[in-house]
């Protein structure tokens, strides 16, 4: 399978074959478990403070005979505040009482990550990838039609840029600037760009609505299947792609 690379002006320079991870078949089961999977590392722990509604005065007087038991009062028997000369305070502590603990407060030790085994993430990474190579699954996810070709590779120049109008100037020429005009009015997510390192595109990209950019090590399934859903539109360099290939190798 091969694939046309281009330069940062939109014309076409040459033709590469692309890597295996490239045809593999197409998960939707897998990617949407990946991607659940990444969501839920990012999720924060919650829980109430361990003595929360407790720092009270307020005891539950059980003994019928004990001094200030609610015995013959017409009250209910609830733990209430200690006051002065057996006198009875508000009721305190219980869930239903004003200001008491909750009956199920969240508990920070609760499992909220949901784990997935490491060949199966991978296996779900590469069919991710895959999907960005089909032309069906990508113009039917974006609703449009995408670029000159699929997938969309370009020289490694591009990574060099480090403004956001230059980066700008190449999703023009590319005919993707349409998906950046969209995402700044409806809040949708634009191309993805990946790259092969850590550089001063990271920033200038991120300048434009809705892109996101994203180094071969830091790739994950939720970056090219926001939502769930597969066939993001998706920029590789071309370097990025050889150490992607590295990165997927068993």
């Amino acid at each position: 399978m091969k694939a046309t690379v281009y330069s940062t002006e939109g014309k076409a320079i040459k033709q590469i074959e692309l890597p295996s991870y490239f045809t593999v078949d197409l998960r939707e089961d897998l990617i949407k478990r990946a991607v659940l999977s990444d969501e839920s590392m990012d999720y924060q722990p919650k829980g109430n403070y361990k003595f929360a509604g407790l720092e009270t005065s307020a005891r539950y007087r059980g003994r019928k005979e004990d001094y200030g038991a609610t015995k013959n009062k017409g009250i209910s028997h609830l733990p209430r505040e200690v006051l002065p000369n057996g006198q009875f305070g508000k009721a305190k502590r219980v869930p239903h009482s004003v200001k008491g603990r909750r009956a199920h407060p969240p508990k920070p030790e609760k499992k909220i990550i949901e784990k997935m085994n490491k060949k199966e993430y991978a296996k779900a990474l590469e069919s991710a990838i895959a999907a960005t190579g089909n032309r069906r699954t990508v113009c039917s996810r974006c609703n449009a039609d995408v670029g000159p070709s699929i997938p969309l590779i370009i020289e490694d120049n591009f990574e060099k840029l480090n403004k956001t109008e230059q980066v700008a100037k190449v999703f023009t020429n590319l005919n993707l600037i349409k998906f950046v005009e969209k995402a700044k009015k409806n809040a949708t997510k634009a191309p993805l760009i990946i790259v092969s390192q850590e550089n001063a595109l990271n920033k200038a990209a991120r300048n434009l609505s809705g892109v996101d950019v994203v180094t071969v090590k830091n790739l994950k399934v939720k970056h090219l299947a926001p939502g769930t859903h597969q066939g993001r539109v998706t920029l590789f360099t071309e370097k990025s792609l050889k150490v992607l290939e590295e990165k997927l190798k068993r």
